[in-house]
């Protein structure tokens, strides 16, 4: 007698495809709608009060086809950055002196291994509080994941400690530029107001996600015999020869360089795929390599990213689908009627859940404010919640779940690294987005009682 297959989450490829398909279907069942937009200092938004129907736009079986293809175009920045941070990241890995550092860091830190938890995810929140971190973190996640290996955590650990360490700084988003700084030009408030309620927010989300780990990671040890020599060394080949040290020196400027480039000179994606690119030369130079060795390292750390940097423009059409259907803004009029029925208490609550519904649909931080903030802004003028409130509830919502659903493409990216499946990935880190989802709560609450201002 057979047995009966038990069933299995299918690939992640499926469930993305699945989704715009929904969407596709979503297209001929909700009605095409859109708000007039203007343009003002460069910045494109939307005018209240001006929805209107349009006529309906149904997606057929070719546009989700061609959905695809215009995700990945969309999203080429990011698809061909993710593919070069992989060349040059194998390079370094071939080169030996990364797992040497890497080794030295464990052996140092042996016996004070749960320091590395909250110092990683602290250094991460600060990037994500003040530039937003999200598709820069794809360089990162390697590195940490080998990190953590080393002084025995598993994968989820070493991936948290990337991921969720940025999604606290979005989450507090305190200095954030491309997001509470959008915010609060288009709400007419004082910019960076209201920053101590946020570094308060930021301390307690990276206290409580960083015991949330280190008691995950006291059950979840990697047992010694799981370590091998491609991930870890020997306590007895860790020094460095003056060739790593200058290897280590290309790789830590690299990103030395990156951070400046960053605060000071608005570099984006483009730019660091650049430094990438010159770590990368640079680095097959310095191990030895000849033009062409070099380059055929880059090509098999490149076909590494394949997966993940195609995850990226996949989540993307959904989006396409949902653009070209005209139902994004429909949504958002049904939602914002919604919230004007709430009493003053909720009202902030209310527009969390609305910005958390919205924020899949509208991935980029100030865009999503351009989109909803002249409409919350006059909702809470109407309901009698402070300006700034309505601004913290946009933050709280913006990319809340970006740690969570699978149409986030940097975090399908991250799971193709670290080579989660996106449902045990949800299993893994769904208490902690609950507990994320109280704190908010809790502090717009408290945000409605005080006031919290200026106004």
């Amino acid at each position: 007698m057979k047995k009966k297959k038990s069933w299995q989450m299918p690939n992640t490829y499926v469930i993305l495809l699945g989704i715009a398909l929904f969407m596709m279907v979503m297209t001929w069942l909700i009605p095409a709608g859109s708000f007039e937009r203007i343009t003002e200092a460069g910045r494109t938004k939307v005018v209240p009060d001006s929805f209107h129907y349009v006529s309906q736009q149904p997606q057929h079986l070719f546009d989700f086809l061609k959905a695809v293809p215009l995700g990945l175009v969309e999203t080429a920045e990011i698809v061909f950055f993710v593919m070069i941070g992989g060349g040059t990241f194998k390079i370094f890995e071939d080169s030996g002196a990364l797992n040497k550092a890497i080794q030295s860091i464990a052996n140092k830190m042996e016996g004070r291994e749960y320091l590395l938890i909250p110092t990683i995810l602290f250094i991460f929140s600060l990037g994500g509080g003040t530039m937003g971190l999200a598709e820069e973190t794809l360089v990162f996640v390697p590195l940490v994941l080998r990190l953590a290996k080393a002084v025995g955590y598993d994968k989820y650990v070493g991936l948290s400690m990337v991921s969720l360490g940025a999604a606290i700084g979005v989450y507090a988003g305190f200095m954030n530029p491309f997001s509470i700084g959008v915010a609060q030009v288009i709400a007419e408030l004082p910019l960076y107001s209201g920053i101590g309620l946020r570094l308060v927010v930021l301390f307690i989300m990276w206290l409580v996600t960083s015991i949330y780990l280190i008691y995950y990671s006291k059950n979840h040890k990697i047992a010694e015999n799981d370590l091998n020599i491609s991930d870890v060394l020997d306590d007895d080949v860790i020094d460095l020869d003056l060739r790593d040290k200058a290897l280590l020196l290309v790789f830590v400027g690299g990103f030395i360089s990156i951070a400046v480039g960053v605060l000071l000179f608005d570099w984006f994606i483009t730019e660091l795929s650049a430094v990438f690119l010159l770590m990368g030369i640079l680095g097959g130079l310095l191990s030895g390599l000849s033009f062409s060795r070099t380059a055929d390292r880059f090509i098999a750390g490149a076909k590494e990213m394949i997966g993940p940097a195609m995850m990226i423009g996949l989540a993307r059409s959904i989006l396409v689908i949902m653009e070209d259907g005209q139902i994004i803004d429909t949504m958002i009029y049904f939602l914002t009627n919604v919230l004007k029925q709430l009493p003053a208490s909720l009202a902030a609550v209310g527009m969390f859940f609305a910005q958390v519904f919205m924020n899949p649909f509208i991935p980029s931080s100030s865009g999503l404010a351009a989109v909803s903030m002249p409409i919350m802004v006059p909702i809470a003028d109407h309901l009698g919640v402070t300006r700034q409130t309505a601004v913290l509830a946009f933050q709280f919502g913006e990319g809340f779940l970006d740690s969570v659903i699978p149409t986030s493409g940097v975090l399908m990216a991250q799971l193709a690294i670290a080579k989660i499946p996106w449902p045990e990935w949800f299993r893994f880190v769904w208490r902690l987005i609950v507990i994320w989802m109280i704190i908010g709560i809790f502090f717009l609450l408290i945000a409605t009682a005080i006031n919290y201002g200026p106004y």
